[in-house]
């Protein structure tokens, strides 16, 4: 594949540090992801290979298209990790210049970039360089902080670097995930370069997604705490784009994903460490259903694949909370 599918009709995962793993990413592609990104790898930890950084490149055949995203403030070390990963076959990749958490930005990282845009530019020509045209994203915030608000120019730098697409989530690095996105700024982007525009940000439901598309005018949209919350947001915004009513969460619906997910880790990892990051990940799901603390409670005792298979399956027989259903919106920012 020489591009990858940016349109309206093809939702995007986007990368989720500590959740977009291979079996997540799995997960989400079964349920209509047209393209993922692995979480946030270090340019300068690739260049040494550590453990910590390598496992998050696990991949598989089918885990396809997916796009690589780096982070690193320094310039240097991101010669050596595009090579590095152009040798293992990594064809797509991302610059992180938004996130805003604290052990990324004390570094200059993510969206520290924003105050340097000389170094976020001189980042982003090295990975064109590198990969080729058509296969290097940026993914971006408004600026650092309220008032440098330099998005657009960083755009069309990019545009004039040969950036092949640009995801924008319209907040500021230090407002966190405070707030609410200004998805006006999304329009202001798309109608100031002709770079595809990818767009992020407070999309916690299928339908927020559409009418964020409809109203702004941009090529696709990422999801990110909405999928972490259902993976079957990307089944939904489907049928939504078809003009069909989304099918309604259900229990059993749950109890199907849930079970998905386990089968996904233990067939792509199946280690204490992943055993134990489902087992943490699964009350995501239940989220705004009866009984969830009790379920969140049994679950932490789990010891083995098979309690952790029975314990879950107790989603299957929970019903919402509120009789009329629940607001995913309500329930998905931490």
């Amino acid at each position: 594949m020489k591009t990858l599918p940016i349109s309206p009709e093809n939702p995007w995962l986007a990368p989720l540090a500590g959740y977009s793993d291979l079996p997540f990413r799995m997960l989400c592609r079964a349920h209509g992801a047209a393209v993922t990104n692995t979480e946030m790898v270090s340019a300068k930890g690739l260049c040494y290979f550590n453990r910590g950084t390598t496992s998050l490149l696990q991949t598989h055949p089918d885990d396809a298209p997916l796009v690589l995203q780096l982070f690193g403030a320094d310039p240097e070390p991101y010669d050596q990790a595009m090579d590095k990963t152009l040798e293992m076959g990594f064809r797509f990749f991302d610059l992180n210049a938004g996130c805003p958490v604290r052990k990324v930005t004390k570094s200059g990282s993510g969206s520290r970039l924003l105050e340097d845009p000389d170094r976020l530019c001189a980042i982003a020509e090295i990975m064109v360089r590198k990969a080729g045209p058509g296969r290097v994203g940026v993914k971006t915030r408004l600026g650092w902080e309220n008032g440098n608000d330099i998005f657009l120019d960083v755009a069309r730098r990019l545009e004039d670097i040969g950036v092949a697409w640009m995801t924008l989530h319209p907040r500021y690095g230090k407002q966190m995930f405070t707030g609410s996105a200004d998805w006006s700024r999304l329009a202001e982007i798309k109608q100031a370069v002709s770079l595809p525009i990818v767009g992020s940000g407070d999309l916690y439901t299928a339908e927020a997604a559409v009418r964020c598309l409809r109203e702004t005018g941009i090529d696709a949209v990422m999801f990110a705490r909405g999928a972490m919350f259902d993976p079957t947001i990307f089944e939904r915004f489907h049928a939504l784009m078809r003009g069909q009513e989304p099918p309604r969460r259900t229990g059993e619906q749950l109890d199907r994903v849930v079970r998905m997910h386990i089968r996904y880790t233990r067939e792509f990892d199946g280690s204490e460490r992943a055993f134990r990051k489902l087992r943490s990940f699964i009350p995501r799901y239940a989220k705004g259903l009866r009984d969830i603390r009790s379920l969140r409670n049994e679950l932490i005792t789990c010891e083995t694949w098979e309690q952790l298979e029975a314990a879950a399956s107790r989603i299957r027989e929970m019903e919402p909370a509120d009789p009329l259903g629940f607001d995913p919106a309500a329930v998905i920012p931490d």
